[in-house]
């Protein structure tokens, strides 16, 4: 069964129905219910628990997947009349530190009974499964680095990658120290095996790591890898797009991009002469809603169309993760490419923000890519660089130099307030930046700053129109359009770590192993 999406902003492409249900589902779900109380009769009281969970939502991978708005749109519960009520309901300790985001599953009948399930991803490659209303662990799955060690050196292998869950509740995806994506029945925690599974990602996770979150849609997972810290080793940063349906997956690296194969350690084939360049921003890949493509993001690495290397660029794919005649759909490389790779100034240390349709606009649909540089450059999603497909520079719509307020690596969040107006938040060490969209009479579009503040964090979250910060030591809750703090709360340290707020709850883990969770007293 198939349906269609638009294709370059007008024609039409077939794409699997699932795409469309996860879309409706940040648009049709509704907030928490209140819980039924204690039924003396075990069965009554399982229907009452499955009841209470049809009127939550399901958030499948981080910042919602797809597009990676950051925005929960179908939060009814929490706002901003309410949200300083909430108070600790739990913090539990984890078997290790989860330094990545949380997703979560409502309603799942496991065999001690139906739960609200939370899963994380541990940096030593574990994947949790925990209660939603108590922290209960309620099962456990391991995928150890084993010998794994980082550039074949002394320490360990890890992971900052986050889990997704599949559009049928059925199942929950986490990537593996052993170079894998497994598959898990999300009631069990039992492995799914065959049919491709488990899924190679990377033939060297001693130089290659999954630090992007995984992502969901249209029928396909979409697996990123990047190096480790320190720019060792060789890896080139590629993106894996595996069928759900067949299990198949095609692959497409960033240096090399006419090579779709998993690249072996050196001196053995195939391999690409060039290295170093990668998608580890926290967004991975995202997918465009409109056409159903998909768009990267390169810090580091060689840029030289001709020779088929894109680093420090970004880059329109296919859904199934493909480009055409060995390059890329269209691209997008700032024309000081070469200053940024000799300085580390990764073009690709965030994912690109994709903006809401700006129908007055002559460039309606848009993209936001900014880095270490922490220049905000205003993209033009349906012909990136303004010549016409891949490998030419420069031809971004506006620069917006926010350089004075560091270098940016969380992801940014995405919300469009009451009046339709578009708001793109920008969190990093130095604090928090929230941009506006705005459209002249003559249809040109642009970005201006309107307000920073001192509240430094990683990817801010968006839910019910308040906005998350969670920073070193403190969740903040904030209105989104002045920065003011409405409520906050001690949450412990911090580096990638993000917050979910879903369904009526707000839920954090910190980079001491901790797990917290917040909701407003009955």
């Amino acid at each position: 069964m198939v349906s269609h999406v638009r294709l370059a902003y007008g024609k039409t492409r077939h794409a699997s129905a699932t795409f469309f249900i996860m879309l409706l589902a940040g648009v049709i779900g509704i907030a928490i219910q209140p819980v039924a109380p204690a039924l003396a009769n075990a069965g009554a009281q399982q229907l009452a628990q499955q009841a209470a969970s049809a009127q939550k939502i399901a958030w499948i991978a981080f910042d919602g997947g797809g597009a990676r708005s950051g925005d929960n749109t179908a939060e009814r519960h929490l706002n901003r009349t309410n949200v300083h009520l909430l108070t600790q309901l739990w913090k539990v300790a984890l078997p290790a530190v989860v330094d990545s985001s949380i997703v979560e599953q409502p309603g799942v009948t496991t065999p001690s009974g139906v739960h609200d399930l939370l899963f994380v991803t541990t940096t030593t490659g574990s994947l949790l499964a925990l209660d939603a209303h108590s922290g209960a662990l309620i099962w456990r799955a391991d995928h150890p680095a084993g010998s794994c060690k980082i550039n074949n050196g002394s320490q360990t292998c890890y992971t900052t990658s986050s889990p997704a869950i599949d559009p049928s509740g059925q199942y929950v995806y986490t990537y593996g120290l052993d170079g894998y994506l497994h598959k898990h029945n999300i009631a069990t925690g039992t492995e799914v095996t065959g049919g491709g599974w488990p899924e190679l990602i990377t033939l060297k996770p001693f130089d290659e790591k999954e630090s992007s979150a995984i992502n969901i849609g249209q029928g396909y997972l979409y697996v990123t890898t990047g190096g480790y810290p320190g720019d060792n080793g060789d890896y080139q940063g590629h993106v894996v797009a595996i069928n759900l349906a067949t299990g198949a997956q095609t692959i497409f690296n960033t240096v090399c991009t006419n090579q779709a194969v998993h690249f072996v350690e050196k001196p053995g084939t195939p391999d690409c002469p060039q290295v170093q360049s990668a998608v580890w921003g926290r967004g991975g890949a995202v997918i465009d809603t409109v056409t159903g493509d998909l768009f990267i993001a390169t810090g580091n690495g060689t840029f030289n169309a001709a020779a088929y290397d894109f680093g420090d660029s970004v880059m329109k794919l296919d859904a199934t993760a493909s480009g055409a005649n060995g390059l890329p759909l269209d691209s997008y490389t700032p024309t000081n490419y070469q200053q940024l790779q000799n300085s580390d100034t990764d073009l690709g240390s965030t994912a690109p923000v994709l903006l809401p349709q700006q129908p007055t606009s002559e460039t309606p649909y848009m993209a936001l890519q900014i880095g270490k540089d922490g220049i905000a450059r205003l993209l033009n999603r349906a012909n990136l660089s303004g010549q016409g497909g891949p490998g030419h520079t420069g031809g971004e719509l506006q620069q917006l130099d926010l350089s004075k307020y560091g270098e940016v690596l969380p992801q940014p969040a995405v919300w469009t307030d009451g009046h339709g107006v578009v708001w793109i938040f920008i969190a990093n060490a130095n604090g928090l930046t929230a941009l506006r969209l705005t459209t002249d009479a003559s249809g040109h579009s642009s970005l201006s700053v309107v307000y920073h503040n001192s509240d430094a964090g990683s990817s801010p979250f968006v839910a019910g129109n308040v906005l998350y910060v969670q920073g070193p030591g403190t969740l903040l809750a904030l209105n989104p359009k002045t920065g003011a703090t409405l409520w906050s709360a001690q949450t412990g340290s911090q580096h990638w770590q993000s917050p979910l707020i879903v369904n009526g709850m707000v839920f954090a883990v910190n980079d001491s192993g901790s797990m917290y969770a917040f909701s407003i007293p009955a």
